[in-house]
């Protein structure tokens, strides 16, 4: 291996104590003291984990000198024996864990974890380096920061001793509804992770929390009237109904278990206060079995907005129509404005959002303590067409699924170019039309869309075909996973049209120039290679006019196929593979009977887990050998090709390489009698290799994601 940095994980051993002392004192530089006794003692071993390319570190270090090892890595400190401390870290090979009742002979493994540096303190200094710690050693700043986490340490401690003791409680009020819905939320009522919450024992009588509710809203305990929350069958979470004068007598813990059947930590409780005509607080109005608490929504079509506006008590045998008036007010309408009411009744996993008839009771419509009901003006007709979502359903279906998704141009895959939110049940039509119109764009058959894999974090290999899924969330959805990522591109034709076509990528060598020109053509999908070398004649600059081209597959660094002319190109795939047009050299032309055309490929080495691996690089190539011809003679033709300069060729190996094996050659041997009488187009695994540093800057080609490099300039046209 020649220019190259390695790591050596050869097995070195250390010893626990070093005397230095030894044979003379041999090993003590001319001006070290002789005087005292040179006898140290290992306090540390610091070690590294990984390649030369990159790893982790971490130590064992034994502070005290004691028999005691401590493991330091990163913010975890943990307890080590000295097994692991010494033997662990000499690096070498280690085995495997066999499977008990197998004959088969383990494999070795080389260990990557080994020490790299080792710290040792002479016997008789160390009394100076290792003394206690007292706490004037250690600086104020550090004192003050280790003495806060110790009392927030106790605390955390305390608090979680008398956890059992205490019970958190949290209250909703109207205002919490009115700040939240529209901005935060749109269904139910309230996120109670947002909503005031109160620390409190469980012995506490509820009238004594009362008095603690009091003392933060400022509402008089006898104007407070609390309702529990339940969750129901369709999981909506609603107040269901108010406490009762016994359980305000009764503890706060006694009181959670009577209110939560699942034994959550939290007692959820909504604060019902009514405002007098000054806006002071009353009383609570006494509450019969044909009262219904309702809580009421007003939707606004023109500016798509909903919001909470307040809440009602209502005769189940009353009707609708008999607080319309009300309702009027509460949204800032005129007395006698026509409006639709809705109930909102779920919105998991489908929104369900129904009439009400004005007509018929409350009851007769089925409505109880806790429900939503949403209301807005009365459109015409005719005018409907004129906003989005017209109604409160149409409105409500929206906002569950609506998704902001982020846009990104295919061939800069990892920035966001625009965002826009959309409904997950937009149908194709509808995204490319909304994308069309962000980009400015007259045709949205223009724009061609490609899913994220979630997997990956890359674009799937495949584009969407034009209407190949219903709907938005079709395009997000990848097996179990959904993301909120699409790609785009802006094509030169319509993509039902492209469709009929195939595209292929194709890299151009240009026989004379130092460059490499990466054209897209296309074609109708039952053309054959030919027409792809005829489309690429008229696209690019020949050494001179009846030069012929051949198509080439390439695959990591390989040749694999020449493509006949007549073959098919619906079949060919340029998503892995790279496409590689070229002049055919007149020498291949006129090949005599003894020549022969042969694979050359770059290659380096590089061992792994003691197992040399061959990894090849840089532009494989044709060349033609003639028999008898040594290999002194085919360096000096390969030297003139590739243009290499002296100095750096003369560090190069030639090898023969069959399956993998490198054989390397000497300048006197005789380079065909290596390689056997074969179709060339399919001997990929013979090849003469030359072997030298991979040294030269890597561009990553833009035909596709998994392509290696090309080492010429890459220019690329559409």
């Amino acid at each position: 291996m020649r220019d190259t940095m390695v790591k050596i994980n050869d097995r070195y051993e250390f010893p626990l104590q070093l005397d230095l002392d030894r044979d003379d004192g041999k090993y003590l530089s001319p001006e070290a003291d002789r005087s005292v006794r040179n006898l140290y003692t290992l306090h540390s071993v610091l070690v590294h984990s990984g390649g030369v390319h990159g790893g982790h570190y971490y130590a064992y270090i034994r502070p005290t000198l004691s028999d005691q090892w401590y493991k330091f890595d990163d913010e975890r400190v943990t307890k080590e024996d000295l097994k692991k401390a010494l033997e662990e870290q000499y690096g070498g090979e280690e085995l495997p864990q066999t499977n008990p009742g197998f004959n088969n002979t383990p494999f070795k493994f080389t260990k990557y974890s080994n020490a790299y540096m080792l710290v040792y303190i002479r016997e008789s200094d160390k009394d100076k380096i290792i003394c206690n710690v007292d706490e004037k050693d250690i600086a104020e700043h550090l004192r003050e920061r280790l003495k806060k986490e110790q009392e927030e340490k106790e605390h955390k401690k305390k608090e979680k001793a008398e956890a059992h003791l205490y019970t958190i409680i949290k209250v909703a009020r109207d205002d919490d509804l009115a700040e939240q819905i529209g901005k935060d939320i749109c269904f139910d009522l309230v996120d109670h992770d947002k909503v005031r919450s109160f620390h409190i024992q469980k012995q506490m009588p509820f009238n004594v929390f009362k008095e603690e509710v009091a003392r933060e809203f400022g509402i008089p305990v006898q104007f407070q009237r609390f309702w529990l929350w339940a969750k129901r069958q369709n999981h909506t979470y609603r107040p269901n109904r108010p406490l009762i004068p016994l359980e305000e007598t009764q503890s706060v813990g006694a009181l959670k278990e009577v209110s939560n059947k699942v034994h959550n930590a939290e007692l959820k409780l909504f604060l019902e206060v009514e405002l007098g005509l000054d806006l002071r607080p009353i009383a609570p109005p006494y509450k019969t079995k044909e009262d219904i608490l309702l809580f009421f929504k007003h939707y606004d079509p023109e500016k798509e907005e909903l919001r909470y506006v307040g809440r009602l008590f209502v005769k189940s045998a009353g009707k609708p129509i008999e607080i319309l008036s009300r309702l009027n007010k509460m949204a800032g309408y005129a007395p006698d404005e026509e409006i639709n009411l809705y109930e909102e009744i779920k919105f998991e996993p489908s929104v369900m959002c129904e009439p009400i008839d004005k007509k018929i009771t409350f009851r007769a419509s089925q409505l109880e303590d806790g429900d939503i009901v949403c209301f807005q003006k009365s459109l015409p007709v005719e005018s409907t067409n004129q906003y989005r979502y017209p109604d409160v359903p149409s409105f409500l279906e929206y906002v569950h699924n609506r998704q902001v998704v982020h846009f990104r141009f295919l061939e800069k895959p990892k920035e966001d170019d625009f965002c826009l939110e959309m409904s997950r049940l937009y149908t194709y039509d509808d995204v490319v039309e909304r994308v069309a119109q962000q980009l400015g764009l007259d045709d949205p058959t223009k724009i061609r869309l490609t899913s994220h894999n979630c997997y990956s974090q890359q674009p799937k290999p495949q584009p969407i075909k034009y209407r190949g899924v219903d709907h938005l969330s079709d395009m997000l959805f990848h097996y179990n996973q959904t993301s909120d990522i699409l790609y785009f591109e802006v094509l030169d034709i319509p993509l039902p049209e492209l469709q009929g076509l195939k595209t292929l990528k194709v890299a151009f060598h240009h026989a004379t120039k130092d460059e490499v020109v990466i054209h897209t053509i296309r074609l109708p999908k039952q053309s054959t290679v030919g027409d792809v070398i005829n489309d690429l004649k008229t696209k690019v600059e020949l050494s001179h006019p009846d030069a012929e081209l051949r198509l080439l597959e390439v695959f990591y660094n390989k040749i694999y196929k020449i493509f006949p002319p007549n073959e098919k190109i619906d079949n060919i795939n340029d998503q892995y593979w790279t496409l590689r047009a070229e002049e055919i050299p007149e020498e291949e032309k006129n090949l005599g009977p003894n020549d022969r055309l042969i694979h050359v490929y770059h290659f380096t080495k590089e061992t792994a887990q003691n197992q040399m691996q061959i990894l090849n690089f840089g532009e494989p190539f044709f060349l033609v050998i003639h028999e008898g011809e040594t290999l002194a003679e085919i360096k000096v033709r390969i030297q003139r090709k590739l243009q290499v300069p002296d100095e750096e060729f003369a560090k190069w190996k030639f090898a023969f390489l069959s399956l993998g094996r490198p054989e390397y050659l000497q300048d006197s041997d005789i380079v065909s009698s290596r390689f056997q009488r074969r179709d060339v187009y399919g001997a990929w695994e013979q090849y003469l290799g030359l072997e030298h540093s991979d040294n030269i800057p890597k561009r990553a080609c833009a035909i596709n994601q998994n392509r290696h490099t090309f080492e010429k300039p890459v220019k690329i046209y559409n």
